[in-house]
């Protein structure tokens, strides 16, 4: 009956010194591994039950070997950015061009988190001046549209001081279909029939006519007006005018901006 009771306490002694190394040695505490690190391992139970060699990397979501407590100890990191920059200027002067904007990586993601987003956008746009500072606007030809989006962000008093025109949709060319640069997806939602709100607002407002270019101001409500998808050079259409809105509110769908 004693040896039985050494026994006994022998291999409580073992279970209790087994149970230490495994709380010193085992499971991913301290041991979160980037990528595939067939040396991030230990031994221990792992997610699926089974007790073996566990891993602690990032691969092993994909191997379905992590340890059990993966998810606690290497919980994931999502990518983590900059604030967009502001916007370049346009790459060609008075004619359609495009502009950029970035954002850099402040923290890669970890643990499998969720991957970086767009690092840049491009969009359409216009410059009014010449390198030399001279006005290369013009008063007449097809009026000149983009996304809703080149608008915001401008200041209140820039938005009231301008106007909106609406107009409907008569045809338009079938590579507006067609998405083949990242900041000319927009033309894509483009319908014949539909009728479009268009806002005239600073810089494309012309300050001595108080117009933009091919905006309809003078024109009959039968006469067709043509109309070019910056940043799309192959999508463009024709359109007429339903009416001039002064207190300009297009909403958010179907909304463009002269440039």
């Amino acid at each position: 009956m004693r040896w039985l009771t050494m026994e006994g306490l022998s291999l409580a002694f073992a279970v209790a010194v087994f149970g230490f190394y495994h709380l010193a040695e085992g499971g991913c505490s301290g041991k979160c591994c980037h990528g595939m690190d067939l040396a991030c391992a230990t031994t221990d139970w792992r997610m699926d039950r089974v007790y073996g060699t566990c891993y602690c990397d990032e691969s092993c979501h994909r191997t379905k070997d992590c340890c059990f407590d993966y998810p606690t100890e290497c919980p994931p990191e999502p990518c983590v950015v900059s604030e967009w920059s502001y916007w370049s200027g346009c790459a060609r002067p008075c004619q359609p061009s495009y502009r950029v904007r970035r954002r850099y990586i402040e923290r890669e993601p970890r643990n499998s988190g969720e991957a970086c987003p767009c690092l840049e956008e491009q969009a359409g746009c216009m410059e009014y001046l010449t390198h030399q500072g001279q006005s290369c606007a013009q008063t007449h030809g097809p009026a000149f549209i983009t996304a809703d989006e080149y608008g915001r962000g401008r200041s209140t008093h820039d938005v009231d001081s301008g106007f909106c025109m609406e107009f409907k949709l008569e045809s338009l060319t079938p590579h507006c279909m067609v998405e083949y640069q990242p900041f000319s997806r927009w033309t894509q939602y483009l319908r014949g029939g539909f009728t479009v709100c268009v806002a005239c607002q600073t810089p494309a407002m012309q300050n001595h006519t108080r117009s933009c270019q091919g905006d309809g101001s003078g024109a009959d409500r039968d006469e067709l007006l043509h109309w070019k998808a910056v940043g799309h050079p192959r999508c463009s259409g024709t359109w007429r005018k339903v009416q001039k809105l002064e207190q300009c509110s297009c909403p958010q769908v179907h909304s463009f901006i002269f440039i």
